[in-house]
């Protein structure tokens, strides 16, 4: 699979192209436009139950989206729901990575996505805690709110992130979920910031420029309500 990224970073599609007989697993709904003679198969990842796991902990469609290329290829054009960038991840045997939730656009053959529970090295955390590991050898894309800025953290460096931030990261980075005041739940709730992640390196980490959940609070504040 090659990528080539167009309107980045503000509304950025990926034209995906497909060697011929390549497939490439999408996220359902995200498919804009492709060439023709394109395969399209629709169906839940790994069975039912993974399906009700994508759907319910990770944010992702119950049903994914498999585009299977033709005898002479072909591309699919890809775009993620909010305005953003989209970002492209090398996955290796030994490098998976955790897409938070709702980040994952599309996976090349040869990646397995499942989901996971990205505080698990720590407490429940609440924002994000649950999303998607990918891992095995090829391609992914994940889609942002915003621009993609990468951290690539030496040994023992260290960095604290907003949760509403984070986009995927390096699985080998060690890392923990806390209050962004340690021990002060208020402090952190007047802050305005709730949860963070604290990663020391090595490793690398994707972040988006914007975070989802505050426009979801300022859409709340300005439309009025129903009741």
């Amino acid at each position: 699979m090659q990528v080539q990224l167009r309107h980045n970073p503000s509304f950025s599609m990926a034209r995906c192209h497909l060697a011929p007989g390549e497939p490439l697993t999408v996220e359902s709904g995200s498919m804009v436009a492709h060439s023709a003679g394109m395969h399209l198969q629709s169906q839940s990842q790994g069975g039912i139950m993974q399906g009700l796991k994508r759907s319910l902990l990770s944010g992702e469609s119950f049903f994914v989206s498999t585009f299977t290329a033709p005898q002479n290829g072909g591309w699919v054009d890809l775009a993620g729901v909010l305005p953003g960038d989209i970002a492209q991840i090398p996955i290796q045997p030994d490098r998976p990575y955790y897409i938070t939730r709702g980040g994952w656009l599309a996976s090349s053959y040869g990646v397995q996505t499942t989901t996971q529970f990205g505080g698990a090295k720590t407490f429940f955390g609440g924002e994000g805690a649950f999303g998607l590991q990918a891992a095995g050898q090829g391609e992914v894309l994940v889609a942002c709110y915003g621009a993609i800025d990468a951290l690539d953290l030496r040994q023992g460096e260290q960095v604290v992130i907003d949760t509403g931030h984070v986009v995927a990261y390096d699985l080998g980075i060690q890392f923990t979920m806390r209050r962004a005041v340690q021990g002060k739940w208020i402090q952190s709730m007047k802050s305005g910031e709730g949860m963070v992640f604290e990663f020391t390196g090595p490793g690398r980490i994707l972040l988006q420029t914007r975070n989802p959940k505050g426009l979801e609070g300022w859409v709340r504040s300005v439309v009025p309500s129903s009741g």
